[in-house]
């Protein structure tokens, strides 16, 4: 049966801080500015660690590769165990050091095994679509490969790209059908056994494949990639060099399609000597100065460079030799060897765009900020003119919104043969600097005339974000401002002179209410993306496609608006089921054609779910409205078929209304079956006003997904959950949010609290708490402040003691020398002996997220075993931030359940239902608490939580096209 990857596609007009993937990105595509520029790529990388604090929707990467566990639950070996563990006395001191990995229940096992979703990929004609095959959880002997950390990455030496890649196990091509039906599979074909898949694109035409492979082999040049290629039409794929000894590097970036028939090849040079050896003596002490007194302030970086043999390292695996290859075997070496972080073909396919970066490096900042050089070339290779050389970048201010210094963000623009745009900052990058303007937006043709200087298009007062470009008549500008959450979208004109630049949108980016959705773009002949212009009978006015996520009191109803962006006018023509579904605009898919689209010949992709429905895939067409449904999934886990799901409304006791959603087991009926256990999992967000925080964000109506960690996963076990109950840390004002972080947290968690035991669906006294990363912290604050809320807590991958994060962490910006208060009173590390709960800490060996070092939870565990707190601490092998291995995966989920069942099913404590009364002097710690002005992190910084725990993994599918 047939399976898609799901996206929430909204254009976004903040740059994000990870990599996102944009709908058709699979081909020659040349993104929006807006978001973070992609290679045109489906990239498999490891999982991602962050998430884009305005992303309605989080996705788990599928690591896959078959696991090995022991079958008895206690020794590694092959096979899926099928044991489930009961707790005695004995199990209690077995389990308490030295345990072998085990395995949960198998009404938790068999959901996590669950086969994974191919992903799916469209072509640019949209007449084929992609079937990317993998396997399932990794095992740990992937994650035990040997890596590399330098300059804040991490590397197979091995293959030379980066660590941990997942990878595709096949490709299979079907047609789509004019009636929305899908033809029979044709297989990509040719490939060595064995074969692991990477960076599928499409050539712009739709014609040919490009992708890399990489299999075991017996000599030492196993592991490598090599880039292959396959005919669309036969599925038969080839290498694309005949030359056995070119691999690719994919360190940075990896290939491009420069044409149709040729790419642009980042390659391992073949002039690359032994790996450099590290001397056993070294030539002198590591010393770092600042005898210039300048002021550098860094957040807590991982995997930095240490010395000079650190450096000749990274250079070894990331320096490329670019080579032009052609599809009929012509190669030819371009530039010189150098670290090629980018390759950017220009629209016309005339000109390259080629970042690179160099020394002098760093010890204390990570790749990104080291010294940047821009260039020009020939589509054939030669050297056109240098663009920039930016310095080194160690300096950049800690606060939000502050940016490098010099030209930045350089594109082409996605309607010219080959114009340039970019930013340049007029405050010297620092956010905390008042000047107007703050961001100018520069352009200049590919090779201006002698003396032609770079005209201006457009200045901003707040922060550059980014360029929807339709042609000249039209283009949509974005900035915005962090700590105001101000952001605003101006119309210009940028073949027009004479027309005055005018705001579109000026709003609050907290205030969901008001977002009047996203322009939706169309893939242009050159393989750009362009603002999608539409028309209709008999009518001369400019309409565009804003797609909305349409947030309401009663939850998201997403909409397709068609905006005349001359006059204000909308007339809404598409609207998700707001009884029973929840459906989402994915793509826009009549835009095979140039020129404006008519209404009556606009086709779209849409997806439609429901609490117990999984996501199905739909083509409607205009202009009778026609709706073709294309898949026909099986439920990922019909054993929770019949979950009971409510978003649910309540509020804090200063007024803030809250939502969460509540979970409730099959066949649940609480005038029956009384009380459950209950698991609260949450994260915490900022926010700047009250009315904000107490919007409802998401729908009721989404089909409810689960990945490997997923809290819901604890439905199986006849759990209630309450799954991301709001929050919100609110400072309002000139008032830091942080200021208040430990008092609106625990109120927070009253009402939450309070309300599900209302509802009579938890048992006062076995309510667990649990979070991933800045949950983690929440949790363990909540311990320590609010101990006669919960029975136990979860605390994975967290920060505990904000003094070891003294330039700011997650959405904090003042240094510990500047809220020195904040940072020690909001770290529960100082509370430790405050904690009375019983507690389980997670964290992986080689967490490289910064703010959240192992050794957080290592010294947090220490300080609340020296004052006798029930605790535990787990510490992963090979794993970082978030958790990969099936062993891994299974283990956590173990001892989860294990703490679950004897902390919080088992629990006997009496626990008054006035939930602000406690004993043995718990309550007091809570009105101290509250009359303390402390405060804490918020939501949406480098701690973001990994997308595993947020539940959308086997069923919350996702498409690339």
């Amino acid at each position: 049966m047939m399976r898609l990857y799901k996206v929430y596609h909204r254009f976004s007009p903040f740059t994000s801080s990870c990599c996102l993937v944009h709908p058709f990105s699979l081909g020659n595509a040349r993104f929006p500015t807006s978001s973070i520029r992609s290679p045109g790529h489906l990239r498999t990388h490891s999982r991602s660690l962050f998430k884009p604090a305005m992303n309605a929707s989080r996705f788990n990467r599928l690591v896959p590769v078959n696991s090995a566990l022991a079958e008895d639950s206690s020794t590694a070996g092959n096979g899926s165990a099928n044991v489930s563990v009961t707790f005695t006395e004995e199990d209690d001191e077995n389990v308490a050091i030295g345990v072998k990995y085990r395995v949960p229940p198998p009404e938790i096992r068999d959901i996590v095994d669950a086969p994974p979703l191919p992903a799916i990929s469209f072509s640019p004609l949209r007449d084929k679509i992609l079937f990317l095959k993998r396997r399932s959880l990794p095992p740990l002997a992937e994650l035990a490969r040997p890596e590399e950390k330098l300059a804040g990455i991490r590397i197979d030496g091995k293959c030379n790209t980066r660590s941990r890649m997942s990878f595709y196990t096949g490709i299979g091509i079907h047609q789509l059908m004019p009636d929305g039906s899908l033809g029979p599979e044709k297989e990509v074909n040719g490939l060595p056994d064995g074969a692991k898949i990477n960076f599928v694109s499409w050539s712009s035409d739709g014609k040919h494949l490009a992708f890399s492979v990489r299999f075991e082999e017996e000599d030492s040049s196993s592991g490598k990639l090599r880039v292959w290629v396959a005919d669309v039409e036969t599925g038969t794929a080839r290498p694309l060099f005949q030359s056995q000894e070119i691999y690719l590097n994919a360190v940075f970036d990896n290939y491009v399609w420069v044409d149709n028939s040729t790419l642009l090849v980042c390659t391992i040079p073949l002039s690359r000597g032994d790996l450099p050896k590290k001397p056993l003596v070294p030539s002198g002490p590591k010393i770092q100065s600042n005898e210039q007194k300048s002021i550098i302030q860094v957040r807590t970086y991982q995997d930095l460079l240490k010395d000079e043999y650190d450096e000749d390292l990274f250079d070894y695996y990331a320096t490329s030799q670019l080579v032009l290859a052609s599809l009929d075997g012509k190669v030819k070496e371009v530039g010189s060897p150098a670290v090629y972080t980018s390759m950017d073909p220009s629209p016309d396919e005339k000109y390259i765009l080629i970042s690179s970066i160099h020394r002098p490096y760093s010890f204390i900042v990570p790749c990104g900020r080291f010294p940047k050089k821009v260039e020009m070339w020939t589509a054939d290779g030669n050297f056109v003119r240098e663009l920039c050389d930016l310095p080194l970048a160690e300096n950049i201010p800690i606060a939000f919104s502050s940016v490098r210094k010099g030209m930045r963000s350089i594109n082409w623009r996605a309607d010219k043969p080959s114009t340039l745009y970019w930013a340049e900052t007029q405050d010297g990058g620092d956010a905390k600097v008042e000047v107007s303007p703050r961001d100018i937006i520069y352009t200049q043709p590919a090779e201006p005339q002698e003396g032609e200087q770079p005209e201006i298009l457009h200045k901003l007062d707040l922060r550059y974000g980014g360029i929807s470009w339709c042609d000249d008549s039209l283009a949509l500008v974005y900035e915005s401002w962090y700590k105001t959450r101000r952001t605003r979208t101006w119309v210009i004109s940028p073949g027009s002179k004479d027309v005055s630049p005018r705001i579109l949108f000026d709003r609050s980016s907290e205030d969901v209410y008001s977002d009047p959705g996203s322009p939706m773009l169309r893939r242009t002949p050159a393989g750009t993306y362009v603002i999608a212009k539409l028309r209709k009978e008999n009518d001369d006015g400019t309409y565009v496609l804003l797609n909305g996520s349409g947030a309401t009191p009663e939850g998201n109803i997403p909409f397709l608006d068609l905006f005349d962006i001359n006059t204000g006018s909308k007339e809404r023509i598409w609207e998700s089921d707001k009884e029973k579904y929840y459906e989402n605009v994915v793509a826009l898919m009549s835009d095979q054609k140039e020129g404006d689209i008519h209404l009556n010949d606009l086709k779209i992709l849409t997806s439609k779910e429901s609490k117990t429905e999984n996501t199905q895939y739909y083509i409607q067409s205009w202009p009778d409205r026609k709706s073709c449904q294309i898949t026909d999934f099986p439920h990922p886990y019909p054993q929770l078929a019949t979950l009971q799901k409510e978003m649910i409304r309540y509020q804090r006791k200063d007024g803030v209304q809250l939502t969460a959603t509540l979970y409730l087991p099959p066949g649940y009926d609480p005038s029956k079956d009384g009380p459950l256990p209950c698991l609260v999992w949450s994260y915490p967000g900022e926010f700047k006003s009250k009315d904000a925080a107490g919007q409802v964000r998401g729908s009721p109506n989404e089909f409810a997904g689960i990945g490997p960690t997923s809290a819901l996963l604890w439905l199986a076990r006849r759990f209630a959950i309450l799954s991301g109950p709001t929050i919100p840390i609110i400072g309002e004002g000139n008032e830091e949010a942080n200021d208040r972080y430990v008092e609106q947290l625990v109120s927070s968690a009253e009402a939450a609290v309070e309300e599900v035991i209302r509802r009579g669906v938890a048992h006062p006294s076995k309510i667990a708490v649990g979070g991933h990363s800045y949950g983690a912290f929440m949790t363990a604050n909540l311990l320590a402040h609010a101990p006669h809320l919960f029975s136990c807590g979860i605390a994975r991958s967290g920060a505990y003691n904000r003094t070891l994060t003294p330039f700011g962490f997650q959405n904090e910006d003042r240094t510990l020398w500047e809220a020195t208060n904040t940072y020690v009173e909001m770290s529960p590390f100082m509370s430790a002996n405050k904690i009375k709960k019983p507690i389980l800490l997670i964290h992986g060996e080689e967490d490289n997220n910064p703010g959240t070092l192992t050794m957080q939870s290592d010294r947090f565990f220490n300080a609340l075993k020296g004052h006798g707190a029930l605790c535990r601490l787990v510490i992963l092998p090979f794993e970082s931030h978030g958790y990969a291995a099936r062993e891994s995966i299974m283990h956590v989920l173990w001892e989860t359940d294990r703490w679950l069942q004897k902390h919080c099913v088992s629990n006997t404590s009496e626990v008054s239902p006035d939930i602000n009364a406690s004993k043995d002097g718990e309550g007091k710690e809570v009105t101290d608490s509250e009359n303390k002005a402390v405060a804490a992190s918020g939501g949406g910084g480098a701690e973001l939580a990994d997308d595993s725990e947020n539940g959308q993994f086997h069923s919350k599918p996702r498409l690339h096209f």
